[in-house]
């Protein structure tokens, strides 16, 4: 059994900090779950242009307030508590965050930890992380 705490995450390699991000990784692929949890926030005002290329990923919103683009076919979906969206065809998109958004993040395969995003918002494929 894994027992982990946001708490004890906090200020360790598991809390990964990009511009207008923080990702606070409580599952990953050493602990060989086969997908990655992570708790995410999206900083207020900020616009991530995203395209993971080599994961599938499904996020929960559990606070705040903003929207995703679908970039491939121009629609926009409102994000807020209890909204989902999954990324199933590795699909490019942009995350507007009105207020700080905060996700739970499944990532598909899992991610290693040291992950951050590539100048086109993908992250490396997992053998080029671990």
């Amino acid at each position: 059994m894994i027992v982990r705490t946001l708490d004890g995450i906090l200020g360790t390699n598991r809390d990964v900090r990009g511009p207008g991000w923080q990702s606070r990784r409580l599952i990953l692929a050493a602990d060989a779950m086969g997908c990655s949890v992570s708790d995410t926030i999206v900083a207020a005002g900020t616009e991530q242009r995203l395209h993971y290329k080599h994961h599938l990923e499904t996020n929960y919103c559990i606070s705040g307030e903003g929207e995703v683009e679908d970039l491939a076919t121009g629609q926009v979906f409102p994000i807020r508590p209890g909204a989902v969206y999954a990324l199933d065809k590795h699909d490019a998109h942009v995350v507007r965050a009105r207020t700080d958004l905060r996700f739970v993040c499944v990532f598909t395969p899992a991610l290693t930890g040291t992950e951050t995003h590539q100048p086109d918002g993908s992250y490396a494929p997992a053998q080029e992380t671990g």
